[in-house]
């Protein structure tokens, strides 16, 4: 369901999936920005019982999943609601399936181990960034530096509701940072080594397309609704995008950025992608040249002289939209890049579909590169 005001038939869709007594997901800064009026309101109206539970944290550790999974079952929920960014987004997709009690989190990591029933799920973004209200993927924080994903299309939502008013008030940094985030998923299903389709290939391109032509109205005129909306939708066919074709080496690299250092998702992406960009060009030139041609209309040349082109015009947009663009503004020092290379040898799961392979010294040579 798409459009502003959206949030308000929160109600009525529950309703539609048998609930009565729901557990919302957020965390505090929802909460705080009063962005769970709309919901509550229409919920409670629709007779729902509702609790909201608001401890979730950027790049969720297994203790918040577990947490959240006790106030459900605490409060009898029928019913699942994530309204937040990708992170109570994919607490709320574990909630839904680990609540019954059927399966336990330590033993669905990968690609499908989950296999349900889980309880009726709604999501609601309120960043356009993740996709995550598309997609069969949840990522959780594991032990101190590492994160691992669960993967399967049971947690796929029953409806995911993108209503542009939630995002309104999002700073222009949040607005910039979740916005490459999901540059990035288009770009890198669009690449995808493993499982890239025409209908992902479709998706990819008008993700990108709504993406880049909104995100400087977005960032600069927060209230825009239309560029709003079309940054929502971007991101949800980015995310579509994604669940096809899946990513790749930036995001491999960007998780151990998130997880040792507490970067924002969208953030560590944006500062690792330049560098993978260009160390995928030798391979990859082809694919990168046709999306030039959204980002850097009328490029001229050879493919290996668009998907420069490619790099170059993503290298600029942090320094326009105000974000950092090294390692080193956020923390890192040349002496972290070896235990980030090491991490990023972990990411199997998503290392596998990069076009090009990276071993641990590349890993080594792009984060040196990104610093």
């Amino acid at each position: 369901m798409v459009g502003a005001g959206a949030s308000g038939r929160l109600g009525e869709l529950a309703g539609k999936l048998g609930c009565q007594s729901l557990l919302l997901m957020t965390d505090k800064g929802v909460e705080a920005a009063g962005l769970l009026e709309s919901a509550l309101a229409a919920l409670k109206k629709a007779g729902m019982a509702v609790q909201v539970y608001s401890d979730v944290q950027a790049d969720p550790p297994e203790a918040v999943v577990q947490s959240a999974v006790e106030a459900a079952r605490a409060c009898r929920a029928d019913g699942i609601i994530g309204l937040g960014g990708g992170s109570s987004m994919d607490v709320a997709k574990l909630v839904a399936l680990l609540a019954p009690g059927n399966e336990h989190l330590e033993e669905i990591y990968g690609v499908g181990m989950a296999k349900g029933p889980r309880l009726p799920l709604i999501l609601v973004p309120t960043t356009a960034g993740t996709g995550s209200e598309v997609t069969p993927i949840s990522i959780v924080t594991t032990g101190e530096n590492e994160k691992k994903g669960v993967v399967s299309p049971v947690l796929i939502p029953d409806w995911a509701v993108l209503d542009p008013e939630l995002t309104l008030a999002l700073p222009p940094s949040v607005t910039a940072a979740t916005g490459i985030d999901a540059m990035v998923h288009a770009i890198e299903a669009y690449t995808s080594k493993r499982l890239k389709n025409p209908v992902s290939d479709c998706l990819a391109r008008e993700a990108l397309r709504l993406l880049f032509n909104n995100i400087h109205t977005a960032c600069r005129q927060g209230t825009n609704i239309e560029a709003r909306q079309n940054m929502l939708l971007g991101a949800m066919l980015a995310g579509m995008a994604f669940t096809n074709a899946p990513v790749a080496g930036v995001h491999a690299l960007a998780y151990p950025v998130g997880a040792r250092f507490h970067v924002p998702h969208g953030l560590s992406n944006s500062l690792v992608l330049p560098a993978v960009l260009r160390f995928n060009a030798p391979v990859a030139s082809g694919l990168y040249a046709e999306l030039a041609d959204i980002v850097v209309p009328g490029a001229k040349g050879s493919a290996d002289e668009k998907a420069a082109l490619l790099a170059q015009r993503l290298s600029g947009l942090p320094v326009e939209l105000g974000l950092p663009t090294r390692l080193a503004e956020v923390g890192i020092g040349e002496h972290d890049l070896a235990a980030l290379a090491d991490d990023a040898m972990k990411q199997t799961r998503l290392l596998v579909n990069n076009p090009r392979e990276i071993g641990y010294y590349d890993a080594l040579a792009i984060y040196g590169e990104a610093l």
